[in-house]
């Protein structure tokens, strides 16, 4: 949804309504992605601990470069956004990298599915 909806959006707001509605929207997401994302870290985290296996430590990697990506690419591009600096380039980088939270999380998807499903 938010790769093929919200961020493509983005780029048809008038700058002053997309600073009303990134303020909005953020405080909005976060409800929503904080704990999910806690709830896969924690997962993982357990996971590890109780069962160290190929499919917990693979999982936990894609889990890690969601972490990584998120921290290191979207707060800084997010950010930008909220102080109104770079623009334009902050809303092309956010459709373009959101492409590698999409893939990950679609692939800890697969993994899960793959590994802990393939003997029904």
């Amino acid at each position: 949804m938010v790769q093929l909806v919200i961020y493509p959006s983005f780029s048809y707001y008038k700058q002053e309504d997309l600073f009303k509605w990134h303020e909005t929207y953020t405080k909005r997401i976060a409800v929503i992605v904080i704990p999910l994302m806690l709830g896969q870290l924690i997962t993982s985290s357990i996971q590890i601990y109780t069962n160290l296996d190929f499919y917990t430590i693979t999982s936990s990697l894609l889990v890690f470069g969601v972490w990584l990506s998120t921290f290191l690419l979207f707060v800084p591009l997010h950010t930008n956004l909220s102080k109104r600096e770079e623009v334009e380039l902050s809303i092309k980088k956010l459709k373009l990298h959101n492409w590698l939270r999409t893939i990950l999380w679609s692939l800890i998807f697969i993994v899960t599915f793959y590994l802990k499903f393939r003997t029904l």
